[in-house]
């Protein structure tokens, strides 16, 4: 006779990695790049592949924040009828597009300390803007645009 027990931990990120396989081939993608950064770029330093791994993580956590906080903003943008609203917005997604290199760098440097290092504030935009568009074409690749959940 068997019983059910507690959820085992593995079955719940078994569940969540079903739920959002868009996540997990983002992160793969962000690893590629990444490493494929660390290799060319001498101002690009990870001394392991786990801290990279985690760095992907990271990075693939601050940019989800970040494209969330951009869709407002642009939402925002877009909805604005005067000139001063539409001047607001457009300074905010200034902001949001400038800040959030800097809070990349912010991060790396207070979780991995010299362990990794992103370059400063150009390579890092350089590298956003190849792991963004890794995510589409990974994601155009990939996954079917009519499933609700690899969206």
């Amino acid at each position: 006779m068997t019983t059910a027990g507690p959820t085992r931990p593995a079955g719940a990120i078994r569940r969540w990695l079903r739920a959002h396989p868009a996540d997990v081939f983002d992160l793969f993608a962000y690893v590629v790049v990444l490493n494929l950064a660390v290799q060319f770029f001498p101002s690009v330093i990870s001394e392991s592949f786990t801290l990279s791994l985690l760095t992907a993580a990271l990075l693939k956590i601050v940019l989800e924040l970040v494209l969330r906080l951009k869709g407002r903003v642009l939402a925002r943008l877009h909805a604005a009828t005067t000139r001063r609203g539409r001047f607001l917005s457009g300074a905010a997604l200034w902001m949001v597009a400038a800040g959030s290199k800097v809070i990349v760098l912010w991060l790396v440097d207070l979780v991995f300390g010299d362990a990794v290092s992103l370059g400063g504030f150009i390579p890092v935009t350089v590298l956003v803007l190849a792991l963004l568009g890794s995510r589409a074409a990974v994601r155009r690749l990939l996954l079917d645009p009519e499933d609700p959940h690899s969206a």
